[in-house]
């Protein structure tokens, strides 16, 4: 996911100015008329045939145009204009860029759907979660003669565990139907594979955890949590507080398997390479792990998760594949989960 730097690049031997052969210049003896005509013609040279240039991929960002007026240049001004070269001073710039080429060198999907589909798909992902998880289940549920606040820690952990099974299913299955008319879609879209070397670039999102967990105490101070009531607090930390290992089982699953699946699926399978149609990839990444963040309405938790969204849509746009991306977010959501049981 992420690229070690370049070495400083430099000039290739053959770009740069040398003293012809045939004009050996301790040889060559020269009158006063001729040194101050060479002086002049040195003076008169042309700074705008220099060229800076750091978008194109070949061996050296630089370029420098020497052609004409070299020939009118003493030998040693052109040993001394090579020495003061700003290679130094632009080679950060180089190195920089080809770290970023490398983060995201990456192709645009071929998307064959238009923004209707991307906003259709959403739209009726985030209702569907919102009236499974808040009326569907409740209603079957209380039909069914159960209420969720009279269930034991284990009862409420195994009703949650079902919500988010129902909302993932639902979602997926939108999703298909949105994009049935679309298929055969291209083996790289929703591709979940253990090939690849994805490895080290889950092992790198791991080494920014820290700093997530950074973000999220900028966040708090930014935005200070409620004081927590009864009302407030959620059945998970009411389940760690009773130390009920079953609940405490189920909820993990719910958090570091099932959540991280769907999501995955939604925001990194599909929202992502849908918006590489109408911007580059890095805006994609960005703007997914907007969504993703937005998706969680917690304004305490916005900041770590767009960086937590962009570390994963880094390592999902690098590998096109759904498996470290899930792998990651899993590893997230089980650290969080385990600093809860604390």
């Amino acid at each position: 996911m992420f690229a070690t730097p370049s070495p400083p690049l430099s000039l290739p031997s053959s770009r740069l100015p040398c003293t012809p052969p045939h004009l050996p210049f301790f040889k060559t003896p020269f009158t006063p008329t001729t040194r101050r005509f060479l002086h002049l013609s040195s003076s008169n040279f042309p700074t705008n045939t220099w060229k800076f240039s750091c978008f194109k991929h070949d061996e050296s960002s630089l370029e420098y145009n020497v052609s004409g007026a070299s020939k009118d240049m003493l030998p040693g001004e052109m040993l001394e204009l090579e020495t003061e070269q700003p290679n130094v001073k632009l080679n950060w710039v180089s190195n920089i860029k080809k770290v970023a080429d490398a983060i995201f060198s990456t192709e645009p999907w071929a998307v064959p759907w238009t923004a209707k589909t991307i906003l259709q798909v959403m739209l009726l992902w985030i209702t569907s979660f919102w009236l499974v998880g808040s009326w569907i289940i409740p209603f079957v549920a209380h039909t069914a003669g159960f209420r969720k606040e009279y269930l034991t820690y284990r009862g409420q952990a195994l009703y949650s565990l079902l919500t988010d099974i129902v909302e993932g299913v639902t979602g997926i299955a939108i999703l298909k139907l949105c994009l049935s008319s679309f298929r055969p879609l291209s083996s790289d879209w929703f591709k979940f594979s253990f090939k690849g070397n994805w490895h080290f670039d889950v092992g790198l999102g791991c080494l920014m955890f820290p700093l997530v967990n950074r973000l999220s105490q900028v966040n708090l101070n930014l935005i200070p949590m409620p004081p927590p009531t009864p009302i407030t607090v959620s059945n998970v930390e009411q389940s760690i507080v009773a130390r009920d290992p079953m609940a405490m089982l189920l909820y993990a699953i719910v958090v570091s398997v099932c959540a991280p699946i769907w999501e995955e699926i939604v925001f990194r399978g599909f929202l992502l390479p849908s918006l590489t149609r109408y911007m580059p990839v890095w805006c994609s990444i960005l703007v997914s792990s907007i969504a993703f963040a937005l998706a969680h309405f917690n304004m305490q938790r916005m900041l770590p998760l767009v960086f937590l969204g962009m570390v994963m849509g880094t390592v999902f746009a690098r590998s096109r594949n759904l498996l470290p991306s899930m792998l990651l977010h899993s590893l997230w959501n089980a650290f969080v989960f385990i600093d809860l049981m604390r």
